[in-house]
């Protein structure tokens, strides 16, 4: 089933759609995207943007050992165009899908933005969801990768958020 979606998805490419594919799906290589939006937070003079900034790191830490170091390859699965021939748009990644690690980390990061602040998460909500549906676009993750990667990123997002705010209950009282 999954597989006879993607390649309905294969069956809808067009030159434009392709390019800004690759494009969204680069904003998630490393989670760089993400890094360096906590940098420039942790970088302003707010105190609620140090605060904001150490709980995006920390989610995309928590979700990095849990999805990348355990789950991908405690459960090894072979990635899509291993198993069924695709026509790959960019460089076949390595490891394993299952989870998604693009996937995962956006939706950690941006989970934990709209903890913040709403419209800002809104907007880091949606471009997580192009970063996931990109993965599918590509031919390089299955619908459940990306869906284990959209909950697993909400849980340690959660988790974090949870650390975060323990931490400086401490600090304040």
């Amino acid at each position: 089933m999954e597989l006879h979606f993607l390649k309905f998805l294969e069956s809808i490419h067009s030159p434009i759609l392709d390019k800004l594919m690759i494009f969204i799906t680069s904003l998630g290589n490393g989670g760089l995207f993400w890094i360096a939006l906590g940098l420039i937070l942790l970088f302003q003079k707010n105190k609620n943007s140090k605060r904001k900034a150490l709980n995006l790191f920390l989610s995309l830490i928590i979700f990095s050992l849990v999805g990348l170091v355990i789950l991908k390859p405690l459960i090894g699965r072979p990635r899509p165009f291993m198993v069924e021939a695709f026509n790959l748009l960019i460089k076949p990644p390595m490891g394993y899908s299952f989870p998604s690690g693009h996937t995962g980390s956006s939706f950690a990061a941006a989970f934990t933005i709209y903890y913040y602040n709403k419209k800002q998460g809104l907007l880091a909500l949606v471009l997580a969801t192009l970063i996931g549906f990109s993965r599918m676009y590509l031919s390089v993750h299955y619908p459940t990768d990306v869906l284990a990667g959209l909950v697993l990123g909400g849980l340690s997002s959660l988790v974090a958020t949870k650390i975060i705010n323990n931490k400086y209950k401490k600090t304040t009282s």
